[in-house]
């Protein structure tokens, strides 16, 4: 990320900032990977480690299928039920220890508590929705195509404008960053990303809350949920800088990189992690080689497992695609398109696609829930 700053701060960091009445506002340093990797400094107007009250923890820990078929498989999954309650309509599809895949399709926000994810940084893709993501850092407004980048420990609640509301949760125990082959020496996006600083959407609106009472917080760890009531409200930041905060991509914003002929999945790569990557698949120009073949070739995924979540258009490689649909190709074995889409494909000009793509370099394993909303005979549909 670049440099970026909200609010009131005083000159130099680590020195005496001082309020209106002549008491000292609260530094905060707020970092990842101890003091090595990118920060944040924040000011608050009151101490935030004051705690009314911590509360017995309770796992959330995903129910795992030891299933070991080795075999693609299809989660419809608008099929997950909607919940009134955002925590409780995060449902874990695919998970291993670095990656977790989540569904959710909430009908309402957390408007009675605060979030904060202390064991992963989030991505929430909004596939069906619109409203504002909340956070110590200020307002971020979102919509249908957004991604929502949220580092670990960031206190966030999210509120949304309409009850149809459906999203795609990907949680990572690594930072998520921008592939650096995107970026220059200096960290700027370079001239052959497919994305630029100004697609990037920063929070713009401070609202600082100088409020004392009781604060909800539902803090998770290592699989389990620590509810703390904190004396002060988390969004008390009166100012800060640096280069450490959530902000929003649109996948709309994504520009695809064509070639004459077929080109391989990671030049769709818009996000990077330790244990996997994201790739957005967005409306573009077909290959333009005189005899190209704009379907993808048969490739098998030996070094990873692929995910593909569905979000909207007409499919050429596939059959009977269904919007939030996901499909996992897992590593060892090969997939390519169904029969017939390769010779149906040659000729034509453009594709309207949409989908996100995560490419684990670890296996997966699906949940009870996944199990739930399985289409059992995927693996079949090969077969002409």
């Amino acid at each position: 990320m670049h440099y970026h700053k909200l609010g009131k701060f005083p000159h130099k960091r680590h020195t005496q900032f001082r309020k209106p009445d002549g008491n000292l506002y609260h530094e905060e340093l707020f970092s990842t990977e101890g003091f090595h990797n990118v920060y944040s400094l924040l000011y608050h107007c009151n101490p935030p480690t004051q705690i009314l009250q911590v509360d017995d923890p309770f796992s959330v820990a995903p129910k795992l299928v030891h299933d070991k078929q080795l075999k693609h498989r299809c989660l419809k999954g608008f099929n997950i039920k909607p919940v009134d309650d955002y925590f409780k309509s995060i449902t874990p599809v695919l998970v291993n220890n670095e990656c977790k895949i989540n569904l959710a399709a909430p009908r309402k926000g957390t408007t009675d508590y605060f979030l904060k994810n202390a064991d992963a940084d989030e991505v929430i893709f909004i596939h069906v929705g619109a409203g504002v993501l909340k956070t110590m850092y200020g307002n971020i407004p979102f919509k249908y195509g957004d991604y929502l980048l949220i580092p670990r420990g960031t206190i966030y609640q999210i509120e949304f404008d309409t009850t149809e509301n459906r999203l795609l949760i990907v949680e990572s125990t690594s930072p998520i960053v921008t592939p650096r082959r995107y970026r220059n020496e200096f960290g700027q996006l370079a001239e052959h990303s497919p994305f630029y600083e100004r697609d990037i959407r920063k929070p713009e609106q401070l609202e600082t809350h100088d409020e004392k009472g009781e604060f909800k917080l539902l803090i998770k760890k290592e699989e389990k949920i620590y509810p703390y009531v904190y004396q002060n409200h988390p969004f008390d930041v009166i100012g800060w800088d640096g280069y450490l905060y959530p902000y929003a991509f649109s996948i709309h914003d994504f520009e695809p990189i064509t070639g004459r002929i077929h080109q391989p999945p990671p030049v769709h790569q818009t996000f990077h992690t330790a244990g996997f990557v994201i790739c957005s698949f967005v409306p573009r120009l077909y290959d333009y080689h005189p005899l190209s073949i704009p379907a993808p070739y048969n490739h098998s995924n030996i070094d990873s497992d692929e995910v593909l979540y569905y979000v909207d258009g007409d499919f050429m490689s596939r059959k009977h695609v269904e919007k939030g649909m996901i499909t996992l190709h897992p590593g060892g074995i090969p997939h390519g398109p169904h029969p017939g889409t390769v010779e149906k494909s040659i000729g034509q000009k453009e594709t309207a696609e949409l989908a996100v793509m995560v490419d684990t370099f670890r296996p997966l394993l699906m949940t009870e829930q996944a199990a739930g909303i399985e289409d059992g005979d995927y693996y079949k549909s090969w077969l002409a």
